[in-house]
């Protein structure tokens, strides 16, 4: 960000022109004739200023304001009446030619326009009341649809069905015409958007900060079984953002530090030169459920600091540099996660991570100043939560701003920061825990990385008071690794940086402390760390994604309160033995299975029967997570139906066994598992033999819209990643409290749902995590015999039965020549046997449903409600806000 040192050009903010200001000395005005004496500014006031400019608003112009204050609907015709003013003066159309898209944007704005009526309170409500705030950094934020969420939080949905059947839609048809919002790829960025909708909900104090990716992570097309990766154009009409053009940060990249002495003797570090990126704020209103509170996500978008367009360039000819320096700096927000296998992708993830946690520091730094309170109280009014590594230049950029511009002392400032700052990890795997080449953070933020090198120096210097004999401890927990080339570890960083550090799962949180972090819980203490298990929103993940079995629910709990406190559904035990409840219950599962039946028949082109038994695996596609494990099975049970006679195969239990989503562009052998699905799905729909018994679809574009389709029709999903990999994971609990049963193994929240729901209502499986760097190294070191059923499928992949089996030899050489990293041949005897138990389960209806009631009655301790009101008292120290 650009430094306040006189050499670089600083940009004032124009005064707001939305009234006259008149400057005139003299006697009090003639009645009639207001001169207002106040500034209105674009971003608000503290607190302490608020009630001062209330005060200089005359009272007729006052009077005025309040006589025409906005009310958004309240009734069926006045939404209507919203709908079709929107249609004939915001969109310029007419009752002749308003389509279903046009009917979207026209109800979106309807209800927009009620939703920015409370927005608007909450704010000044927050300000007002002027107590801590939290800020949740995520680089990623899977929001989904807002038209139908923001349409049930607010309780507006059966006004609008109705409103809207009055002048013709559907309000399925109209939901259906929303772009998801494409900010975001995993369970992170879904994590990331429950707890928005927890905060607001629960009334907290809260914003979250992220990037408005132009073109998303990508929209997936399935070519010849090929992902093929191409541009998202979700923000072709977005009526969920408000653009603020005038909340603007100069971000400072490149360039070299001057050291010189102040006045005062002391040594102070100016960046100088370099480039200035320019960072837009784009404000989305986050409603919460049955509350007035609506809190805000600001998205920050780049554009050049020198303007879009070089009118000099042009004249002299040369067309394309006139546009390029928009373009560069358009390219840092453009995609989520740019592809890091090539020197300039890693630049630009930096660049993107930097310009990101900038533009929000200054933001939240500017919004404290306000309150004109001492430094030392920002702790006391700031709480900034680090969605795992990405954003752990926040911690060096806090540090920058109160040592370099501020004035304070290191001591001073490194005190405030630490206490500022709480870091949430999400993984143990090596590629979750960034890390940075030196030279790059050298050539881009030259004056950060003179600041982590002092962090470090001063760790490093109490680390050794502490452990004066344990001299590789300090090259062990060093944030510089000394590798070549040198690194900067940003997960060490965090842990250094935090006053609390937190994993999402209890195995998670154990195996940080025992592994990765070992040596900071000895220098720490084991009061650093602390442990929140994931949850997520019943809202969007009952209510809006199964609104029938919600119905049934709330016909059984008593009402809708279980969606706010989730563990009231253990009163559904009771009506365990009820048939009538039972019957219900397996119809509404039967029902979402047709509605995802048509969905595979109308995009794949593949009929499936809604009585076979649904098998799902939707998550992101990765080696840890073992789609690969899946689709070997897959195959196996193909090999086995091929070899019985027909009379056999009447006795075989039909199954569909769906998989979903995207695998990172860089990422060669993910790839090359959607590639292995889409063949055996190839071979297996068309062969006549099988039939309904073993059908393999793959959903392209898996996203959260889809997944709220998905999860309401699966009878048994898979979380079968290898133990130890996976923190906690999320779809795990979406898809049991929708009325299936999960197979898993132990790992992340699997241990914890077993021991909510009982083992009996869970199908468990494979290597437990204690075991499983023992067997790597076996294979390693010792003798590695693939299993024989194994063996048999990759004979069929090699003999050429699913296509070209060059195009699968690394999938088999991984396990049979590679060491078997992720244990598939270990835990694939296991895995065969535990879905045949699965046969057997779900042939008994009445035992299977009456599971799935159990297990959702159980799920009461998985809702992010209980999360945030975890993270508040245990890390952020924050009281929801009286509404």
């Amino acid at each position: 960000m650009a430094s306040t040192e006189q050499r670089l050009p600083t940009r004032e903010r124009r005064p707001s022109t939305a009234a006259p200001i008149v400057d005139i000395v003299g006697s009090v005005s003639p009645a009639g004739i207001s001169r207002p004496k106040h500034k209105r500014t674009y971003t608000g006031f503290g607190a302490s200023d608020i009630k001062n400019v209330e005060a200089a608003i005359p009272e007729p112009q006052r009077e005025v304001w309040t006589k025409y204050q906005f009310e958004g609907f309240k009734t069926k015709d006045e939404f209507e009446k919203e709908v079709v003013r929107h249609v004939e003066t915001t969109l310029a159309r007419s009752m002749f030619n308003c389509d279903e898209s046009a009917a979207y944007s026209a109800t979106s704005l309807a209800l927009r326009d009620r939703l920015i009526k409370e927005w608007n309170k909450t704010q000044q409500r927050q300000t007002f009341t002027d107590s801590k705030r939290v800020y949740y950094l995520s680089l990623e934020f899977l929001m989904g649809r807002a038209l139908d969420n923001a349409m049930l939080n607010i309780g507006a949905k059966g006004t609008a069905q109705e409103g809207l059947s009055d002048l013709g839609f559907r309000i399925e048809d109209i939901v259906g015409q929303e772009h998801d919002a494409a900010l975001g790829n995993g369970g992170l960025g879904r994590l990331a958007a429950c707890f928005l909708d927890s905060l607001a909900s629960l009334n907290y104090a809260a914003w979250g900060y992220g990037l408005r990716y132009r073109y998303g992570i990508f929209k997936q097309e399935i070519i010849d079984g090929y992902q093929v990766e191409v541009p998202d154009y979700w923000l072709d009409f977005n009526p969920w953002e408000f653009p603020r053009h005038d909340v603007t940060v100069d971000i400072q990249f490149f360039g070299n530090v001057r050291k010189a002495q102040d006045e005062n003797g002391k040594t102070v570090a100016y960046w100088e030169g370099g480039e200035i990126v320019t960072a837009v704020a784009y404000d989305v209103p986050i409603p919460g459920y049955d509350t007035p509170s609506t809190n805000n996500l600001r998205l920050w978008s780049s554009k050049a600091a020198s303007g879009e367009f070089d009118f000099q360039k042009f004249n002299s000819g040369d067309y394309e540099s006139s546009v390029a320096d928009q373009q560069r700096a358009e390219t840092i927000s453009a995609v989520l996660y740019p592809n890091d296998n090539l020197d300039r992708g890693k630049e630009l993830r930096l660049k993107q991570q930097y310009f990101w946690v900038a533009a929000s520091l200054y933001d939240i730094v500017r919004r404290f100043k306000k309150t004109k309170r001492a430094w030392s109280e920002f702790p006391d009014q700031v709480a900034i939560q680090l969605n795992d590594t990405h954003p752990t230049l926040a911690i060096v950029e806090l540090q920058r701003i109160l040592i370099d511009i501020e004035g304070l002392e290191w001591d001073e400032a490194w005190r405030i920061v630490t206490s500022t700052f709480g870091y949430t990890n999400h993984t143990v795997l090596p590629e979750a825990l960034e890390k940075w080449p030196v030279g790059l953070m050298q050539h881009l933020l030259p004056r950060h990385l003179q600041i982590i090198y002092d962090i470090n120096l001063f760790f490093l210097q109490t680390v050794e008071k502490k452990f004066p004999n344990d001299r590789d401890m300090l090259r062990r927990v060093s944030i510089i690794e000394e590798s070549q080339p040198k690194m900067v570890r940003m997960a060490f960083l965090a842990v250094v940086g935090s006053h609390k550090v937190n994993g999402v799962a209890e195995l998670h949180s154990d195996l940080i402390q025992t592994t990765i972090f070992k040596d900071f819980v000895t220098i720490f203490g084991a009061d650093k760390f602390t442990n929140v298990t994931n949850g997520i929103t019943p809202r969007r993940w009952l209510h809006q994604a199964n609104p029938r079995l919600s119905e049934l629910i709330a016909s059984k709990t008593g009402g809708h309160d279980f969606l706010k406190d989730l563990t009231l559904l253990n009163k559904l035990e009771e009506f365990v033995d009820d048939k009538e409840f039972r019957k219900e219950w397996a119809e509404i599962k039967f029902a979402n299975k047709v509605r995802l039946a048509k969905y595979i028949k109308s995009t794949t082109d593949v009929t499936v029967n809604p009585s076979s038994l649904f098998d799902v695996q939707v998550k992101r596609i990765h080696e840890y997570k073992r789609q690969q494990l899946n689709i070997f099975g897959v195959i196996f049970r193909y090999l086995k139906l091929k070899a019985m006679s027909p009379e056999q195969r009447k006795k075989q239990l039909p199954r569909v066994s769906i998989f979903g989503g995207k695998a990172a562009p860089g990422y060669w052998m993910a790839k090359q598992i959607i590639h292995l699905v889409n063949s055996v799905g190839a071979v297996v729909n068309k062969d006549p033999d099988i039939g309904d018994l073993l059908k393999v679809i793959f959903l392209e574009d898996y996203n959260v819209s889809k997944a709220e389709m998905i999860t309401p029709a699966s009878d048994l999903s898979e979380h079968i990643s290898t133990a130890g990999t996976e923190a906690s994971g999320t779809s795990n609990m979406k898809f049991v409290l929708n009325g299936g049963l999960i197979i898993g193994t132990c790992d992340g929240a699997n241990i914890e749902i077993t021991r909510e729901i009982g083992q009996e209502n869970i199908f468990l499986f494979g290597t437990l995590s204690e075991d499983v760097e023992d067997l790597r190294h076996a294979h390693t070191y010792g003798s590695h015999a693939v299993d024989p059923g194994l063996n048999e499928v990759f004979e069929a992949i090699q003999g050429g039965k699913f296509g070209d089996s060059n195009d699968f030899n690394a999938l088999v050489s991984a396990v049979r020549d590679h060491g078997d990293y992720y244990l598939v041949s270990d835990d694939f005897q296991s895995y065969l046997d535990t879905q045949k138990m699965v046969d057997e389960e779900y042939r008994n209806q009445d035992e299977w449903v009456s599971k799935c009631i159990r297990s959702v009655a159980r799920m009461g301790f998985f809702s992010s409600d209980r999360c945030i009101n975890e993270y508040a008292e245990g890390i952020w120290n924050v009281e929801p806000l009286a509404v």
